[in-house]
């Protein structure tokens, strides 16, 4: 009895590790970069869509670290698509002029996030525009370039 539930345990986390995806591959690490970019975004919008309480500092650190982090996944995309499990559409290595430039747009756009979020004292109504282009240029390569 003890030895067929052990097989059961065993067999359930072999088939559960399968689908895992390797921390340290390309589609690992640009996965998890992404995953932080959604994660600080989420907080600066919620900041001021009120549902979170405005933090003024918590808002400038929030938008250096979502700068800091759009300039890291595009190294983690290579040349030939990789593997079968990622969202990114065929288009990224077909399209990788389109796909580069849109990054380009990204990396500028929380720069511009930055430096409104450096105007002291800061002006939630004066950082609404500028992380509205920010979510405006993740959705425009999401829409081209991710499959959902």
């Amino acid at each position: 009895m003890v030895k067929s539930r052990f097989a059961i345990l065993l067999t359930c986390l072999l088939l559960s590790a399968c689908g895992q995806i390797d921390p340290n591959s390309p589609l690992g690490q640009r996965k998890a970069i992404f995953k932080q970019m959604l994660n600080t975004s989420e907080d600066l919008g919620g900041m001021l869509r009120g549902r979170i309480a405005f933090d003024a500092p918590r808002f400038s650190a929030g938008a250096a670290q979502l700068d800091q982090l759009s300039r890291q996944p595009w190294q983690h995309f290579p040349q030939i698509k990789d593997d079968a499990k990622s969202s990114a559409k065929d288009e990224v290595w077909q399209r990788q002029a389109r796909f580069q430039e849109l990054a380009r747009q990204l990396e500028s756009a929380t720069a511009a996030l930055v430096v409104a979020s450096t105007q002291q004292p800061l002006n939630e109504a004066a950082l609404d525009k500028p992380m509205q282009r920010v979510e405006d240029t993740c959705e425009a390569c999401h829409q081209e370039f991710r499959a959902f």
